[in-house]
């Protein structure tokens, strides 16, 4: 059917209303819409939110299908309410010229389940030594305009200063992965005092605030935009609230884990906890959360990076880095910003929606759930409450913090252009 009436949403948790969407796009908002021969959706006041954009999402393919390909990993996307991802440029080979990133946006054409948006690499095979095509990339079919070596530091000052001059030409954004890699070597886990009880390496604060620093002050000395992924420390916060105070134009994320678990988790030994940067202290955790309600932080990205069996179930020092988060985002957010009081569900769409497309320059999406608007939506279940079953999953991979733990909250449908993705908690 052409149209679609969700009756009586909780639009950006306010007062219930019913939304019509006409084809790809909204015709109305507000209360008694009647639209003869639509598809009526009766949402008994679940929460409406724009469809939700993920700006760190490691899809894999090419090169390690095993673990995640395009499709599996947007019908993951799309299960967990997202309408579009940013999709991290390590893969085999590296997304580092025009060729390798038109063929990951092409697969997400294909798939059809969330928007695919690729990232591309800032040096070539992400060695830090040379600049990669940025322009060719950025005038390919893909459009990109978001360049990160994800998984490696830029850690050469020079190279960096590089980029951020060329990305500047054409409002492209350079995401940093925070992490000197003299300072983190051997390193396993959070420095602290569980890394001391466990005899296992410290990856110290400083490794993240040191490399940040830096590239704030390159990113004022060249007038240019510099993102920081997944921070995770206090000092990290107090270094970009400093320099949004000096207007540095500088954004940073936060992920879903960082928010919720910290490093007394490790002592277990498994490595389904093991993650790149580290699970910090509680301190830590409070401070990343006050620093995303108060906007020191500007959005949430998963950092979905799945692994196969294999690589994760071994010992703790031979095991991969990464978590999958695509599916369980929402509810980390729901439990840790809006239940708190930290976040009303507005501020959920702004920090999960609005401002993750507008960093990435992202057309279509994070836009308000208002006539005239393309209807990206995901509608939720806040008031559901379960346990994490990744045998439910839709990704390829199953490596989640969260098995067995109850979250809050379930999307029981997503709308992409009008389109259903999910239907009732299915993929359509």
């Amino acid at each position: 059917m052409s149209k679609i009436l969700i009756r009586g949403a909780k639009v950006l948790g306010g007062e219930p209303q019913d939304v019509l969407i006409d084809g790809e796009t909204i015709e109305a908002v507000g209360t008694g819409l009647i639209a003869e021969g639509a598809q009526v959706i009766e949402a008994d006041g679940k929460v409406l939110l724009p469809g939700l954009v993920d700006l760190h999402t490691h899809l894999r393919e090419p090169g390690r299908e095993d673990s995640e390909t395009v499709l599996t990993g947007t019908q993951a996307a799309a299960s967990g309410g997202y309408t579009a991802v940013f999709a991290m440029a390590n893969t085999f080979p590296v997304a580092d010229t025009a060729g390798v990133v038109e063929q990951v946006w092409r697969l997400g054409k294909e798939s059809g389940y969330c928007d695919v948006q690729p990232i591309g690499a800032v040096t070539v095979g992400l060695e830090g030594k040379q600049l990669a095509e940025l322009g060719a990339m950025h005038d390919s079919a893909a459009q990109v305009t978001v360049f990160s070596d994800d998984g490696k530091c830029v850690d050469d000052a020079v190279i960096m200063r590089r980029a951020l001059e060329y990305v500047k030409a054409f409002g492209g954004v350079v995401a940093q992965h925070a992490q000197e890699p003299r300072l983190t070597e051997g390193a396993q886990m959070n420095e602290g005092i569980v890394s001391a009880e466990l005899g296992l390496g410290g990856w110290p604060a400083v490794a993240e605030e040191s490399v940040i620093a830096r590239d704030v002050l390159l990113a004022e000395h060249v007038g240019s935009r510099v993102h920081i992924c997944h921070l995770s420390t206090a000092g990290s916060v107090e270094i970009i609230r400093w320099a949004k105070s000096r207007g540095i134009d500088v954004t940073a994320e936060v992920t879903p884990h960082h928010l919720l678990l910290t490093d007394e988790l490790v002592r277990s030994y498994n490595p389904v906890y093991k993650v790149n940067p580290p699970l910090r202290t509680e301190a830590d955790v409070l401070a990343l959360r006050e620093a995303l309600a108060d906007g020191t932080i500007d959005i949430v990205a998963t950092d979905h990076a799945p692994h196969p069996h294999e690589d994760k179930d071994c010992e703790w020092a031979a095991a991969a880095m990464g978590m999958v988060g695509l599916e369980t985002a929402l509810s980390v957010v729901q439990q840790t910003m809006v239940e708190t009081g930290l976040l009303d569900w507005s501020g959920v769409a702004e920090r999960m929606s609005y401002k993750p497309a507008r960093i990435g320059s992202l057309t279509g999406h994070g836009r308000p759930v208002s006539a005239g608007e393309p209807a990206n939506l995901t509608l939720v279940d806040t008031a559901y409450r379960g346990e994490v079953d990744p045998a439910g999953f839709a990704s390829r991979s199953r490596n989640t913090p969260y098995e067995g733990r109850e979250l809050p909250g379930r999307v029981t449908h997503t709308w992409l252009r009008g389109r259903a993705t999910v239907v009732d908690g299915k993929l359509a």
